[in-house]
């Protein structure tokens, strides 16, 4: 069934790069799917294509003895899945890449960012683009499957199984995998246990600011070690660090990132939740939302330039994104109908909002003030984020549903 979803926009983007750089990395989670994606792309491939996978012994060993000649050799289209366990290769990439006679392009997976990326910025700069992949979005399941995509998170397996023991299973093997097994690749000497422990309490504070010393007195270690099992979740696309936006503005302002989940299903597996009923009565529901639709806006939008602003007297903006030189705001509601709020109104005229979106699980589209409108988190692919040539106009979406 896994197969039968065929990410158009993801593989849009994969062969446009393929076109324009002799490689081309897909970055994500385990089980996200960028094996199924390059077996797509090799299946639209005009001429030969060549599968490596890294984590299968002979095939890295064989690239291990003679990976110049290998790679050198090739032709068409070679895919090194989990390129992050041989790092070496980069530097192998290299003067094949710049080879006046090269008869191959290359498109490099990985699960582990930090890995990948400090070893390509040292060997492939300029020869390499980068195509970020994360779970299933709203537009690719479909609107009527917002619900389902919220509690069961966007793993294709987790989002895709028949049942909820079954998403519940899934859950449980990845966990216990991604702890026992690849912990342990990504970074040596760690304790499995702790970091397990660590991500399950990360479930519990999902979507607040930061505390390294609160997080190191529940966990009996240094602010240091919860700060490293930190970056090693995210290293591994498990969680998303948001960064503060603070500039000078004469305000205290709060400088401590916000930590999410980035997949909504494994936040509820790990709170024991598997039931939107549950979710609906449980403490974190609100924080839940506001994670799964932060990750809908960054998916439809892209991550980069992507904070959060806070001041200490609690004028807040879940999501700021800078584009075009302009700076556009994004506030997560569950609730049936959003309205205005004072905090709102202060962080318009602290950072110049060009445009604020109130993002709610409802239906209709309506204006809150001039430059504020309720948005359904159904329709955040269709927000453009352009300026307004008419301020009396929305610098939006296409359809307007009418205000309140």
């Amino acid at each position: 069934m896994q197969q039968l979803m065929r990410r158009t926009d993801l593989l849009r983007s994969v062969k446009t790069c393929l076109a324009e750089s002799p490689v081309v990395a897909i970055l994500g989670a385990r089980q996200v799917g960028k094996t199924t994606l390059a077996w797509q792309v090799a299946g639209d491939w005009p001429g030969p294509s060549v599968h490596f996978d890294l984590e299968v012994a002979n095939e890295r060993q064989a690239l291990s003895l003679a990976p110049a000649r290998v790679l050198g050799g090739a032709e068409g289209l070679v895919v090194l899945d989990e390129v992050q366990r041989m790092p070496n290769l980069f530097e192998e990439l290299r003067p094949i890449c710049d080879h006046p006679d090269r008869k191959s392009v290359f498109l490099l997976l990985g699960s582990a960012s930090l890995d990948v990326v400090k070893g390509v910025s040292e060997t492939l700069a300029g020869r390499i683009l980068f195509v970020d992949m994360g779970g299933f979005s709203l537009a690719e399941v479909g609107v009527g499957n917002q619900d389902r995509l919220w509690m069961r998170g966007g793993f294709p397996r987790a989002y895709l199984a028949r049942s909820t023991p079954a998403w519940k299973r899934w859950m449980q093997s990845f966990t216990r995998t991604f702890v026992e097994r690849d912990v342990p690749a990504i970074r040596e000497g760690v304790s499995t246990e702790s970091v397990g422990r660590f991500w399950r309490m990360l479930a519990h504070v999902h979507g607040q600011t930061w505390n390294a010393s609160e997080l190191a007195r529940s966990m009996d270690a240094s602010p240091r070690t919860v700060t490293r099992y930190r970056d090693l979740l995210a290293g591994a696309f498990m969680i998303r660090v948001l960064p503060p936006w603070f500039e000078n503005l004469g305000k205290r302002l709060v400088k401590s990132p916000k930590v999410y989940l980035r997949d909504s299903g494994m936040l509820h597996h790990l709170l024991g939740l598997d039931k939107m009923g549950e979710l609906a009565v449980h403490p974190r529901y609100g924080a839940s939302w506001e994670g799964f639709a932060l990750e809908q806006v960054l998916l439809a939008h892209g991550a980069h330039e992507a904070y959060f602003y806070a001041t200490q007297r609690g004028a807040e903006l879940d999501l700021l994104l800078l584009r075009r030189g302009r700076r556009w705001g994004f506030e997560f509601k569950c609730t049936d109908a959003p309205r205005t709020t004072r905090s709102m109104h202060v962080t318009m005229q602290d950072l110049g909002l060009e445009h604020l979106w109130v993002v709610y699980p409802g239906d209709h589209e309506y204006r809150l003030t001039e430059r504020i409108t309720a948005l359904p988190l159904a329709r955040v692919g269709e927000t453009t984020l352009a300026p307004s040539r008419d301020r009396d106009s929305l610098p939006r979406t296409g359809l307007h549903t009418g205000g309140e």
